[in-house]
């Protein structure tokens, strides 16, 4: 502490030393008790500091507790509402989220197991486009009110070449909590078309790949957990920005992609193609849905590297989705297509209602498409195109649509199409 001047006055209300108003004194100034108590309760009533003196963690829209934290079987529940079928994604999905927020929330000080430390389990969801993948991931965050971002793997490329570095991916979950960076910390990122970075051939690559195993490489740090420098905008790094440090350890990833091609990869390891005798085993497979039997070795040839495919322990895949599962994903889901244009007629004070036929309809087209439950909207999207034109200001308060309409405007933009 600087020695004491006889003059010195407090440098926040002017005031002189007295025997009932020490001063403390600094290198620039001093300050008197009675400023310093007033500090003290301003603190304390901001909740900055506790009784004990000790500086308090600052609330936030995202904290979660252990009583609070949703089980597996409720976690599932939730998604059921939202995802029609996929019993065994959820399940897997419900028990890994479950586990890495007992793991953030664990007890930092423990008399048993202190030893212990439980790692992170990523996850990695394959499946055909349009089963769900990502829907499923956005609805896991939504009921845990976690930090959520979804980015896509194709924009990235190595450091130093056209296209987006690794650390990109941590600015969308930056934006997504207004830049708290202890929030996101402990959120959820889901890397969609992971499989768009696989390599491209069998052997590893002696030239440089910059979008394939050379993205790969640079993923291992963030999925295993270690500090990265992230610029706060976005874009290319360069010495004057100003870069923000993220530890990606307590980050839960979700990687997901189609894996087109992948059943030919599986069917080889099953061996299902066998000459002479009869193979028992190759009798038992399913030929029709060979994603259940997918397997790390699978991920492998198809271009994954090791290193990856350790750090993503968690592999499960999205049946494909046959007749009944598309036509229930048209009006059963809390967001269903069907209840998102009953309710946007509705705001303009329309009641629409469809026949059984025409969504029947819906579904043979999506089926011959091949595009999943992305098929559906896009097709509803092309017969009520003209409707939500037209309706909204002609007075109309009831709409009904049937297969035979429906036929009609599909048949004309498929003309429309061709032409």
């Amino acid at each position: 502490m600087a020695k004491k001047e006889d003059n010195e006055k407090c440098c926040l209300c002017g005031r002189g030393e007295s025997p009932t108003r020490p001063l403390l004194t600094g290198r620039s100034g001093a300050v008197c008790s009675d400023c310093i108590e007033q500090a003290y309760t301003l603190c304390k009533d901001a909740g900055l500091i506790t009784e004990s003196g000790k500086k308090t963690k600052k609330s936030s829209k995202w904290d979660i507790d252990l009583e609070s934290l949703p089980r597996p079987s409720e976690i599932k529940e939730f998604l059921d509402q939202y995802v029609i079928g996929q019993d065994d994604a959820k399940r897997y999905l419900s028990v890994a989220v479950y586990n890495h927020y007992k793991r953030l929330l664990q007890p930092t000080t423990s008399q048993v197991d202190e030893h212990v430390e439980i790692e992170k389990s990523n996850i990695i969801l394959v499946g055909r486009t349009g089963t769900g993948k990502t829907l499923l991931a956005r609805t896991i965050a939504k009921m845990l009110k976690v930090p959520f971002a979804i980015v896509d793997a194709t924009v990235l490329t190595e450091a130093g070449y056209v296209g987006e570095d690794v650390e990109s991916l941590l600015v969308r979950l930056l934006q997504a909590t207004d830049y708290d960076v202890e929030a996101a910390q402990r959120g959820i990122v889901f890397i969609d078309e992971i499989d768009k970075i696989a390599r491209k051939g069998d052997n590893p690559s002696i030239t440089r790949d910059v979008s394939g195993e050379g993205v790969q490489q640079g993923l291992l740090k963030l999925l295993e957990g270690s500090v990265v420098n992230v610029p706060p905008q976005g874009g290319r790094k360069h010495p004057e920005q100003k870069l923000i440090s993220i530890d990606t350890k307590n980050i839960l990833f979700i990687c997901g992609g189609a894996f087109e091609g992948i059943e030919r990869k599986i069917a080889l390891r099953l061996n299902t193609h066998v000459v002479g005798y009869n193979n028992a085993a190759a009798q038992q497979v399913d030929r029709d849905n060979l994603l259940q039997y997918v397997a790390p070795q699978d991920l492998r040839s198809f271009g994954l590297i090791p290193e990856i495919i350790g750090r993503l322990p968690i592999l499960t895949y999205l049946e494909p989705l046959d007749r009944n599962a598309l036509r229930r994903i048209l009006t059963e889901p809390r967001n269903s297509i069907i209840k998102q244009y009953i309710k946007l007629f509705a705001m303009d004070n329309v009641t629409l209602t469809f026949d059984d036929d025409m969504l029947d309809y819906v579904v043979d087209k999506a089926i011959e498409y091949k595009l999943g439950a992305r098929g559906l909207r896009s097709i509803v999207e092309s017969i009520m195109i003209d409707a939500m034109y037209e309706i909204p200001s002609s007075g109309v308060k009831e709409l009904h649509i049937t297969r035979q309409y429906a036929e009609e405007k599909a048949e004309r933009i498929n003309r429309l199409q061709i032409s």
